[in-house]
């Protein structure tokens, strides 16, 4: 079994960030991705389906440590995946990936301050032990997304599928495309098949907001012109930074104005019809992620005609299509399901410590990366509010800090106590795919540091400076495991 300072789960945008941050902070410590798949890139790699893009922009979701320096601010999966894999290679983080390993179990023993971790591989099970174990598995299943069953399906004629795993063999030209769906992926879809499909239908069950935003940022690429890359990168993150943590501030303390704002941007895109129709939520701005439109491409479609939107139920399907709930019907030759993630922690490993299986939604979140009473353990849970890598670039710069605060005799073993009653607090969004996932995520309550901020801004200032030591976070010395007889007591 061979052993390591730290394993790293995933080998995707978290998981290569990851390791950067040990390469930079904690030189001479040793470590080793285990990738589930067999590339780099995890959601950029896997996504295929059509206009893939990112729904941040580039100057928040890059690395803190790496400048976007593409002319695309709201860049698609391939260049995405092209920045991650360059990264990697400049690095030598590639060296360290062992692909084709799902983690699957992982057990923490108190008596030598070691994890083993398991996983499936090409040539069996194998087992790895370290000291720190950074699951950076991203918050969703590669394998299972979301995809409801819909009554008739079966007797529906032609293709039907979830996004997720968008069938490269389909031809959608010249065919009539109903996406199922109104979040971030149904929203990059429609515009792109409308190029080519007789029309593109958009089902909606009910609206989302969406604004519109320039793929290019006009600023940033002149600032790239008279500044060092680096430079002009971070003037452009920080802007970006403070615009979103200004808009989402606002939506919470005067909703309606900032629904107004919302919907008179929406009124110069499209009709007040077709406003008012499907583009009026019955929630506020950003108590569900708010969907971005790069250059109107989806408006665009609608006015254009070559795409629509029907906001209505699904009754069931028949050899033609799908007949509504209103006793509407809208005749498909494809359908594409664009219905959703399926949220998962840890990678969906089960973990144990001392041989006594963790629950996470019976643990509280320590900091928003680390779960009560589970030594030597950080995962990357980026935010849901603003772009993903902000928090997992903190979340890795935590963990560094921690790995060498590790080093100091009688400290092999850190881990989150709890000392104090908390009351439970519930995620900011009441998105789908988080409500659907509320009795598997971690607890989290009202008081810090057990909780979640999703607060970039006050993050990064509690992350990086105040002490480690803080009273909760405990040190311990290697300890003898407990008896599993004595631990089920």
């Amino acid at each position: 079994m061979q052993s390591f300072d730290v394993v790293i789960v995933g080998a995707g945008l978290s998981g290569i960030g990851a390791a950067w941050h040990l390469k930079d902070k904690c030189a001479g410590k040793s470590f080793t991705i285990l990738e589930a798949r067999d590339a780099i890139g995890g959601t950029w790699d896997l996504f295929r389906y059509p206009g893939i893009r990112s729904d941040s922009d580039m100057f928040t979701l890059g690395y803190n440590f790496r400048p976007w320096t593409e002319q695309k601010a709201i860049a698609d999966g391939p260049s995405i995946l092209k920045y991650v894999r360059e990264t990697a290679h400049d690095a030598g983080i590639d060296q360290h990936i062992r692909f084709r390993h799902k983690v699957t179990k992982a057990d923490f023993d108190s008596g030598t301050g070691l994890w083993t971790v398991l996983a499936d591989t090409p040539d069996g099970p194998k087992s790895f032990q370290c000291r720190m174990l950074l699951v950076a598995a991203g918050y969703y299943s590669y394998d299972n997304p979301h995809n409801p069953p819909l009554e008739g399906e079966a007797a529906f004629d032609g293709p039907i599928f979830h996004a997720q795993h968008w069938r490269q063999d389909v031809d959608y030209r010249n065919k009539r495309v109903v996406v199922i769906g109104s979040g971030a992926t149904a929203v990059t879809i429609v515009p792109v098949v409308a190029r080519d499909a007789a029309h593109v239908t958009m089902l909606q069950r009910s609206p989302t907001w969406m604004v519109s935003r320039p793929a290019e940022d006009k600023l940033a690429n002149f600032l790239r012109r008279i500044l060092p890359p680096m430079a002009a990168y971070n003037l452009v993150r920080w802007r970006n930074v403070l615009m979103q943590n200004y808009l989402f501030k606002r939506s919470r303390t005067h909703p309606q104005q900032v629904n107004k704002r919302m919907t008179d941007m929406l009124l110069k895109e499209l009709p007040e019809d077709v406003v008012n129709a499907h583009f009026q939520p019955s929630y506020n701005v950003w108590d569900q992620r708010l969907c971005l439109v790069p250059d109107s491409d989806f408006f665009n479609a609608v006015k254009a005609g070559t795409a629509s939107i029907v906001t209505d139920h699904i009754d069931h399907l028949d050899e033609k299509g799908i007949a509504l709930k209103s006793g509407q019907r809208i005749d498909a030759d494809i359908i594409v399901k664009a219905t959703g993630l399926r949220l998962q922690v840890l990678g969906g490993a089960t973990v144990s410590v001392d041989g006594v299986p963790v629950n996470p939604n019976e643990r509280y979140v320590y900091r928003g990366m680390m779960l009560e009473g589970v030594p030597n353990l950080v995962y990357v849970f980026g935010y849901f509010n603003a772009s993903w890598t902000l928090r997992a670039d903190l979340t890795c710069e935590y963990a560094c800090r921690l790995l060498n605060e590790m080093d100091k005799p009688g400290q092999q073993i850190a881990v989150p106590e709890r000392n104090m009653e908390v009351e439970d607090e519930s995620l900011l969004l009441n998105s789908g795919y988080v409500q659907r996932a509320l009795d598997t995520l971690p607890r989290q309550s009202s008081t810090d540091p057990w909780r979640d901020t999703q607060d970039y801004l006050k993050d990064r200032l509690s992350i990086r400076n105040e002490p480690l030591q803080d009273g909760t976070l405990k040190f311990h010395p290697l300890q003898p495991a407990t008896p599993l007889a004595q631990a089920a007591e």
